[in-house]
C-alpha cells in the first residue's frame, strides 16, 4: 500500500484483516450465509444456532464439520448434524442471501421476529459489579485483542466473571459473530446459562447484541460506545444491564442500574 502523508509518500507492507464467507448448513440444507474472519467457525455456527432459539444447548448438537469439496472453498462451508429427535430448522428461518459483517439480523421479516423467547431468565440475577471493575475491562479486552493489534479492523467481545477476569476473547470482522463465537464457546463447555457474567462488546450495542446476551442467560452488557433506543428497550424489559459509553472512568448505564454498585 502506499502511505500518504502531508510532505511525504513511501510504500510500505501493511496487514489486513481477513474476510471471508461461511455457508452455515444444518443436515444438510443451507441456512445462512455469514462474512467472518476465518476461525472458530465451529463456534460461530454453534452460537448462531443458540442465539437464534434453533438449539436449546450443546447436548442438540451431535456433530459440526467442514464440507470440502470441488465445488465448495475449503473451510468456507460447514454443516450442523442435529441429535435424532431435535426439529430441523424450520424454512423461515433461513437466510438465502448474503448477510454482511456489519448486520446480523439482514434477513429478518421484522424487529418482532427476532424477539426470540430465551430459555433463562435473566431478570433474577444476583450479580453486581463495582465501577472501578467495570472501568477495567475494556483495557484488558484490549491487551488481548492479539489480531486487532496487527491490523486494527476487527470488532471483539469478551466474557468476563464477577471479579473481571478475562474468561473468553473472540474478535471478527462483525460485532454479531465475536459474539456467536463467544456463546458458541459456551455452549460447546457446557457452560451455559452464563449467569453471573458480562459480556464486553468493542462497539456499539445493537438489538441482536442484547438478544444473543439474552439467549445465553447473559444478565450483563457492556459496550465502548452507544446503545440503540430497542437495544435499551429490550434490556430494560428482559431485567438486563445495560452499559454504554464504558470509557476511562464514566459509563452510561440504560437498564438494571442496581447491578452496578
Amino acid at each position: 500500500m502506499t502511505r500518504i502523508a502531508e510532505t511525504s509518500r513511501e510504500i510500505r507492507v501493511d496487514t489486513l484483516v481477513a474476510e471471508e464467507p461461511l455457508e452455515i448448513r444444518v443436515g444438510g440444507r443451507s441456512l445462512a450465509v455469514t462474512m467472518r474472519t476465518p476461525g472458530h467457525d465451529f463456534e460461530l455456527a454453534t452460537g448462531f444456532l443458540l442465539a437464534e432459539g434453533l438449539i436449546a444447548g450443546g447436548s442438540d448438537v451431535a456433530t459440526v464439520s467442514y464440507c470440502p469439496g470441488p465445488d465448495v472453498q475449503a473451510f468456507n462451508v460447514l454443516d450442523v448434524a442435529l441429535r435424532p429427535g431435535v426439529p430441523a430448522p424450520p424454512a423461515a428461518a433461513s437466510r438465502p442471501f448474503l448477510t454482511t459483517s456489519s448486520c446480523g439480523l439482514c434477513g429478518k421479516a421484522s424487529i418482532d421476529s427476532v424477539r426470540s423467547k430465551s430459555a433463562y431468565d435473566v431478570a433474577g440475577d444476583e450479580l453486581r459489579v463495582p465501577v472501578a471493575t467495570l472501568c477495567a475491562l475494556p483495557g484488558r479486552l484490549r491487551a488481548a485483542q492479539k489480531v486487532f493489534e496487527s491490523t486494527g479492523g476487527l470488532h471483539a467481545a469478551g466474557l468476563f466473571d464477577a471479579e473481571g477476569r478475562l474468561v473468553c476473547l473472540r474478535e471478527d470482522v462483525g460485532r454479531h459473530n465475536a459474539f456467536d463465537k463467544v456463546i458458541g464457546w459456551a455452549v460447546m463447555h457446557g457452560r451455559l446459562p452464563l449467569a453471573g457474567h458480562v459480556i464486553l462488546a468493542s462497539g456499539r450495542a445493537s438489538f441482536e447484541l442484547v438478544q444473543k446476551a439474552l439467549m445465553a442467560g447473559i444478565p450483563f452488557l457492556a459496550a465502548v460506545s452507544a446503545p440503540s433506543n430497542l437495544a435499551a428497550e429490550l434490556a430494560e424489559e428482559a431485567g438486563m444491564t445495560l452499559v454504554g459509553f464504558l470509557r476511562g472512568a464514566t459509563m452510561n448505564v440504560y437498564a438494571g442500574a442496581q447491578r452496578v454498585v
